[in-house]
C-alpha cells in the first residue's frame, strides 16, 4: 500500500536516505519537540516579561532606558533568525542549525543565571541604600542576553519549520494534519510562557531571580535530551541551493530588458519543461499578474538570446512572492509595536496600581501577561475545532478563512485593545488627579485588574495575527526558503521592538525639550502615558487602513500542479486567491 511506502516530498533520514511514511514524521515526530518549545518559550517569556523590573530595582536603570534595553533585546532576538534561517536554507539544513545554535541559547541562560545569583556580578544593598552596576557587571549580564539572542537566531526560525516539514504536502491526509499544526504548535509555547509568567516571574520576585532564570534552564536541557530521543522518526529536508541570486538576476534582468515588449499571454514567457521540475524534485510556480515589470525577465525577446542568460517564469514568481511578502511585512511593524507594550509600559504601569487579590495576595505586575496566555490557550480550540469547521462549511477554504483575513482580524481586535489600554489609562490619571497621588512611590488606588481587558484581548488577537502570520510567511515563501520566509514573521516582531524604542525614545525627547513634561517620565504618575498610547491608537488604525490595502492586492502563491488539479476538477480558482471574500462582519481584505 500507498501509505507503507516513502514519503512523496523528497524527505530523508539523518544520513540522507529516503524514510518511510508510516514510520517516520507526523504527530509522532512533533511530540518529541514540543517539549522544547515550552521550556524554550518558558525562558524566554520568564526573562522578557519581567526583565524591565529586573533593570530598573536590580541594575537601577531608568524608566525610559530599561524599557529602551529591553525593547532592543527582544528587537535583537527576533532579527537574528534572518541569519539562522539563511544557514539552515542554505548549508546546514534545520537539524544542525537548530543542534548548534540551541547549545548557544542555553550557554547564555547559564551565564545568565550566574549573573543573576552570584554578588560579585550583582550591585551591592547596603542599609537600604544599594550602589550602582559596575561596567564589569552591566556587561557580564547584557553579554549574557545576547548570547541567548543568537541562540535564539538560529533555534527560533528552524524549530517550527522543522515541525512542519514532518507533514508530507504530497499526501492529502498529512496536509489536513498540517493545517492544524500552527494552531497547536504555537499553543505548547503557550504553555511554557503561561508557566513562566505565572510561576517564574513570582519566583523571581520572592525567592530569587538566580533561581527564577536557574529553572527554565534545567528545563532547556532536558527538553533538548527528549529532542535527540526523537531523531530517528525525524524527516528532514533535503538542502538544496535557495534561489538568493535569483533576488538579484531578476530584477537585473528585467531592467535590461525593460525597453522589450512583453505579452499578455503568459505562455509567451521562458519556462522550462515541466518534466524538468519532475526530475529535479522542485515545484513548478504559475504565473500571476503582479509586479507585471518583472516579467520582462522571462521575455523570450531577451537582449541575451542565450536560454542560459533568461530567466524563467517560476524565478520570476519567486521573486514577486518575496515582493508580495515584503509588501505584508511591512504593514505589521506597527502591530508587533503594540505587543512590545506588554513587557514593558503595562508592566511599569501595573506596578503603580493596587495589586492586591484578597486579604493576603500580591501578585506580581508582570504576571498579569499571563492573561495573554490564558485567552490564548482558551482561544486556540475554540478556533481550530469550531471557527474553522463552521467556516470551512461557509467558505470552502480548509483553513476556514484566507491566512490574510486571520491577520486582519487579529488587526482589529488589537486596535480594539489599545483603544481600551487609553481609556484605562485616562481614568487612572484622573483617579491619580482626584486622589493627589502623584508622587513616584503612591499606589494608585484603582485595581490592577483594570489592565485585564487590554491583556485578554490582546492575547485573542494573536490567535489570529501571530499564528495567522507564522502560517502565512511559511505557506508563501519561495521553495526552499521556508526558514527564510519564516523570518518575515520573526523580523517583523523584531523590528516592532526596535521601532517601539525608537518611539519612546523620541516621545521622550520631544516631549521633555525645553523644560516640558515627558510623556513617559520615571515617575509614571507624573507623566501622559495616556497621551502616548492615544498616539499609538491613531498609528494602529491608520495602518489598518494600509493592510486593508496591501491585502487587497496580494495573490496567493499557486503552483502549477495545484492548478492542474483545479482544472481537472472543474474549479480554477483555488480557495487561497479568494482574498477580497467578504468575511462575516464586513470587513474585506
Amino acid at each position: 500500500m500507498e501509505a507503507k511506502g516513502y514519503t512523496r516530498d523528497g524527505t530523508v533520514d539523518l544520513r540522507g536516505r529516503p524514510v518511510l511514511a508510516f514510520k517516520t514524521g507526523k504527530w509522532k515526530a512533533c511530540s518529541f519537540l514540543v517539549g522544547y518549545e515550552a521550556f524554550e518559550r518558558m525562558a524566554f517569556y520568564g526573562i522578557a516579561s519581567n526583565l524591565v523590573n529586573y533593570l530598573t530595582t536590580q541594575l537601577h536603570e531608568d524608566t525610559v532606558s530599561s524599557v529602551r534595553n529591553v525593547n532592543n533585546w527582544s528587537g535583537a532576538v527576533w532579527i537574528t533568525p534572518i541569519l539562522g534561517a539563511y544557514v539552515a536554507d542554505a548549508y546546514l539544513g534545520r537539524f544542525w542549525t537548530f543542534t548548534i545554535s540551541s547549545l548557544i541559547y542555553v550557554t547564555g541562560m547559564i551565564l545568565l543565571t550566574m549573573a543573576s545569583s552570584l554578588k560579585i556580578l550583582r550591585p551591592t544593598c547596603e542599609n537600604g541604600a544599594c550602589s550602582k552596576a559596575t561596567g564589569l557587571q552591566i556587561a557580564f549580564f547584557y553579554s549574557a542576553l545576547y548570547i541567548i539572542a543568537i541562540g535564539a537566531g538560529g533555534t527560533k526560525p528552524n524549530i517550527s519549520t522543522f515541525g512542519a516539514d514532518q507533514f508530507d504536502d504530497f499526501n492529502p491526509q498529512e496536509k489536513r494534519l498540517k493545517v492544524s499544526f500552527f494552531n497547536w504548535w504555537v499553543f505548547s509555547s503557550f504553555l511554557g510562557g503561561l508557566f513562566a509568567t505565572l510561576g517564574l516571574v513570582y519566583i523571581q520576585e520572592n525567592l530569587g531571580w538566580g533561581l527564577g532564570y536557574g529553572v527554565p534552564t534545567v528545563g532547556l536541557i532536558l527538553s533538548l535530551l527528549v529532542f535527540y530521543i526523537g531523531t530517528p522518526v525525524y524527516r528532514h529536508k533535503v538542502t538544496i541551493t535557495i534561489p538568493t541570486s535569483d533576488l538579484i538576476r531578476v530584477p537585473l534582468s528585467a531592467f535590461r530588458n525593460r525597453n522589450l515588449p512583453v505579452s499578455g499571454d503568459p505562455s509567451e514567457l521562458h519556462e522550462l519543461d515541466r518534466q524538468y521540475y519532475v526530475a529535479a524534485g522542485r515545484r513548478q510556480l504559475h504565473h500571476t499578474p503582479v509586479f507585471n515589470f518583472l516579467d520582462k525577465a522571462a521575455t523570450k525577446e531577451s537582449s541575451n538570446p542565450s536560454i542560459k542568460g533568461r530567466c524563467t517564469v517560476t524565478q520570476v514568481e519567486a521573486v514577486k512572492l518575496i515582493l508580495g511578502l515584503f509588501m505584508i511585512w511591512l504593514v505589521v511593524l506597527i502591530p508587533s509595536t503594540i505587543w512590545a507594550q506588554i513587557n514593558t509600559l503595562f508592566v511599569k504601569q501595573g506596578t503603580t496600581l493596587d495589586r492586591h487579590l484578597g486579604s493576603g495576595f500580591h501578585i506580581p505586575a508582570a504576571s498579569l501577561s499571563s492573561f495573554v496566555i490564558l485567552s490564548m490557550l482558551v482561544s486556540v480550540p475554540i478556533y481550530d475545532r469550531y471557527f474553522v469547521p463552521f467556516m470551512r462549511a461557509r467558505t470552502g477554504n480548509p483553513r476556514g478563512i484566507t491566512l490574510l483575513q486571520r491577520i486582519g482580524i487579529g488587526f482589529i481586535i488589537q486596535v480594539v485593545a489599545i483603544a481600551i489600554a487609553y481609556a484605562v489609562e485616562v481614568k487612572r490619571m484622573h483617579v491619580i488627579r482626584v486622589r493627589g497621588s502623584s508622587h513616584p512611590k503612591d499606589i494608585v488606588p484603582m485595581s490592577i485588574l483594570w489592565l485585564l481587558p487590554q491583556y485578554v484581548l490582546l492575547g485573542i488577537a494573536d490567535v489570529f495575527n501571530a499564528i495567522g502570520m507564522l502560517e502565512f510567511f511559511y505557506d508563501q515563501a519561495p521553495e526552499g526558503m521556508q526558514s527564510l520566509g519564516t523570518t518575515f514573521f520573526t523580523s517583523g516582531i523584531g523590528v516592532g521592538n526596535f521601532l517601539n524604542s525608537f518611539l519612546i525614545t523620541v516621545v521622550d525627547e520631544i516631549t521633555g525639550k525645553y523644560g516640558g513634561r515627558s510623556w513617559i517620565r520615571n515617575n509614571l504618575n507624573d507623566s501622559h502615558l495616556d497621551y502616548y498610547y492615544g498616539f499609538l491608537l491613531l498609528i494602529s488604525t491608520l495602518n489598518m487602513g494600509a493592510f486593508l490595502w496591501a491585502s487587497s492586492r496580494y495573490i496567493y502563491k499557486r503552483e502549477v500542479a495545484e492548478v492542474e488539479t483545479e482544472v481537472k476538477q472543474g474549479s480554477v480558482i483555488p480557495v487561497e486567491t479568494k482574498a477580497l471574500e467578504l468575511l462575516p462582519s464586513g470587513l474585506q481584505v
